[in-house]
């Protein structure tokens, strides 16, 4: 059994976990990260090839200063690793007019002055070919959007955290940790660690590590699916911009062709039920995929070829659709990033720094009023 003393302990090395373990490490601290899992792994909410970035955020308008700080360290991610993450395609929110779907988008653009245009779904039909939206549809098109290459921003987070000094342990159960009147202990199939502060960005098992949190979480799943394009140049990312849409056929999001052949999309359900991380549905079903040919078949038909690729994965929500990011109500040593509800990879670098921020300075200047847990576990 492995005994060890650090600074910082994050449990969870996926999307938020890995950005904070390299943010720590940048700032000098000595920090350990412990995944369950691999680094990076299937079997969460941070894989797929990619994730969608957009500024447009109808979520809420205080969001935009954090995707905004998002695509700035992403770029500087980029320039310090040579990788590319971050593909700028454009983005459209697509919906019936006058429906909120849009009109919320539309007012989080407004707020901060986000270049954008208020088109028809004719208007897209034209200017995008690949897309076939209902003529009457209203849409946003925002032209900073785009998608980041999830599994590859993870690897980046961590070979860099690496470089900093950090240590990343994979294949590793955490079983419990307990409050110390200097700190924490944390206690895994494989050892025990001291540190004084704890960072717990577990994903859909947060709430194993987090009791108050037990009811505040439904861990969901989701199916993805890459399918042929008929018109493969339609698709590409020059000329395909991501979506957010709600059409006849249901709430669907989706992306061009990327590093994997295949235009990828998947469906978020009016009703979805909670699933059990460690024992639920991964394999897709013909049905999952069925469901989602609809919305090829008639929104985008000249890329409802050939199944290529299904895919599972698993979203945690929160109770009001708003990530929780804060320190522990009762211990201030334990920061908490938790149920980001289908729309939180975007933000992984600027969450990794407020992570940071809470382990280093006890507080952030970032504008998270609206993540905060205060009244929202009553």
């Amino acid at each position: 059994m492995t005994r060890g003393s650090y600074d910082a302990i994050v449990l969870g090395v996926g999307g938020m976990g890995s950005a904070a373990v390299y943010h720590l490490a940048k700032r000098g601290v000595d920090v350990l990260g412990i995944e369950r899992y691999d680094v990076p792994h299937g079997r969460g909410s941070s894989h797929g090839d990619t994730r969608i970035f957009r500024l447009t955020q109808p979520e809420h308008p205080s969001y935009v200063p954090l995707a905004e700080r998002a695509r700035t360290l992403w770029r500087e991610l980029e320039a310090e690793s040579g990788a590319d993450l971050l593909t700028e395609t454009g983005s459209i929110h697509a919906g019936p007019a006058g429906g909120s779907h849009v009109s919320d988008a539309v007012d989080s653009c407004e707020a901060h002055d986000l270049p954008h245009e208020v088109l028809s779904g004719s208007d897209v039909n034209e200017r995008f070919p690949g897309y076939e939206l209902p003529a009457d549809h209203e849409c946003v098109y925002q032209p900073d959007g785009g998608f980041l290459a999830c599994e590859r921003a993870i690897s980046t987070h961590v070979r860099l955290a690496h470089e900093h000094g950090a240590t990343v342990r994979a294949r590793e159960r955490v079983l419990e940790w307990e409050s110390r009147e200097s700190g924490v202990e944390v206690r895994t199939d494989r050892g025990t660690y001291d540190a004084d502060h704890l960072v717990v960005a577990a994903g859909a098992w947060a709430a194993n590590q987090l009791p108050l949190l037990e009811d505040a979480l439904s861990p969901q799943r989701r199916v993805m699916c890459w399918l042929q394009p008929e018109t493969p140049a339609q698709f590409a990312p020059d000329s395909f911009p991501v979506f957010s849409v709600d059409v006849p056929e249901g709430k669907f999001y989706g992306f061009p062709v990327a590093d994997q052949p295949g235009f990828k999309f998947g469906r978020t359900p009016a009703q979805a039920e909670s699933i059990d991380p460690d024992d639920w549905a991964d394999e897709p079903t013909l049905e999952d995929e069925q469901r989602l040919r609809k919305l090829s078949a008639n929104r985008f038909p000249n890329g409802d070829g050939p199944t290529l690729r299904l895919a599972t994965c698993i979203v945690t929500r929160s109770l009001d659709g708003h990530f929780y990011l804060d320190t522990h109500p009762e211990y201030s040593q334990v920061s908490i990033a938790a149920g980001f509800t289908g729309h939180g990879f975007k933000f992984t670098s600027v969450v990794g720094e407020v992570l940071a921020d809470f382990a280093t300075d006890g507080e952030t200047e970032h504008p998270i009023d609206v993540h905060r847990l205060g009244t929202r576990l009553a």
